[in-house]
Formats: structure tokens, sequence, C-alpha cells
């Protein structure tokens, strides 16, 4: 049993929806790394970084691992998962369901966010499923390196739902009334524009107006 462990994840989609992929590295003390990508069908980013948000869990999880730090480049799935923001988007809603449940489980578990260059490694395995290169559950080292049968892959696998322009749009205008509100309460600072931004950002994402690079 490992008591303490990190993991990065990724996840991607070509088209958003399109062709999706996540990827998981699960690292332990004294131990080669554990890395997993597969492809998921037709899904959204968020989709994406949620399936490999569920399947690191599940990997520390079956790993023993009690306290875990998870690092992602998704600020939508972080700010999520730590209350920061709410889950609208219905699709997202039974991930994040799942990604609670198994979160609870393993005990301690921080969510950061990182730039994309601090998540090669994920990013990397990611494409590479994409490319038609997946991984199913190996470590990457020695004699290490014969895979292993990978879990049962979370429900993120759904083709992805459209969402409406209309609710895209309600969900804007919430976005920035209540900044505005909150600008002219408290001053053009709280809170910070750029925290405005990436919430806005998030849901013309999720509506498919914007992608992510």
């Amino acid at each position: 049993m490992t008591a303490k462990a990190t993991i990065h994840i990724d996840g991607g989609s070509r088209g958003n929806p399109g062709p999706a992929s996540y990827a998981v590295v699960l690292a332990q003390p004294g131990q080669p790394n554990v890395e997993e990508s597969q492809a998921i069908g037709t899904a959204t980013n968020n989709v994406a970084e949620y399936t490999g948000l569920i399947r690191g869990l599940e990997l520390a999880l079956d790993s023993g691992v009690k306290q875990l730090d998870v690092f992602s480049d998704s600020e939508l799935l972080v700010k999520q998962m730590n209350g920061e923001y709410r889950v609208k988007n219905v699709e997202l809603q039974e991930l994040y369901r799942q990604a609670c449940e198994l979160r609870k489980r393993i005990g301690t578990v921080k969510l950061t966010h990182v730039r994309r260059e601090a998540n090669t490694r994920a990013d990397f395995l990611c494409n590479e499923a994409l490319d038609g290169r997946p991984r199913n559950r190996e470590a990457p080292s020695g004699d290490e390196k014969k895979p292993r049968p990978s879990a049962a892959k979370p429900t993120a696998a759904k083709p992805a739902a459209t969402v409406a322009d209309d609710r895209v749009r309600d969900d804007a205008i919430e976005c920035l009334m209540a900044a505005a509100q909150s600008w002219a309460d408290h001053g053009p600072k709280v809170p910070p524009p750029a925290m405005v931004w990436e919430q806005l950002w998030s849901i013309l994402e999720e509506g498919g107006v914007l992608k992510k690079k």
C-alpha cells in the first residue's frame, strides 16, 4: 500500500466535440511511474479531462493511495472540483459526481492547476492515444513494460451532447452580469478580471464556441 502519490492528467478532443482521449501518469515513491492513455470516442475537451481525472483516481485507489496530489492543465476541472465554479453542464454533472465519490474513498486529494508545459508527459500520451498508440496501464522502464489489464472506462466515453446556443448565451450573460455587479459593489479587482475571463472561456468552450489549443 502506498500512502502518498501524485498524478498528472490530461484530456483532449480534436474538434470539440470530436475524437477524444485521456492520459494519466501516476507517480508513487520508490516505484516506476504507471501510465495509461486511451481514446474514448467522440467527446468534448472537458469530458475527456474528467475521464482522465476519474481514471487517475481509480488507479490511485487500486494502488492503495491515501494521500494524492492531482495536477491538471484544465482550470475549469480544477476549479469545479475545488468548489470555485459550479458544474452547470449536464453532461459533466455525472462525471463530477463520479470523481467526487472516488475522491472521498481515497482520503486526502488535492487538485492543482498547472500550465501545459508542466504537464508535458500526460499531454504527449494523450496525443499518442489519439494517434492510435494507447498505453494500457504500464510502467515505462525495464521488465515493468508489460501492459497490465486496465479497469473499465468511466461513462465519460459517451458521445458528447451539443450545448444549445441559448444555453451558452444565458450562461455567458449570467457570468458577466455577476461580475459586473461584484465590481460595482467591491471594486474592479473582486473578482479578478482574469478569473472572470477563465469562467467565461469555459462556458464558451463547453458550448463549442471556442476550442482548447
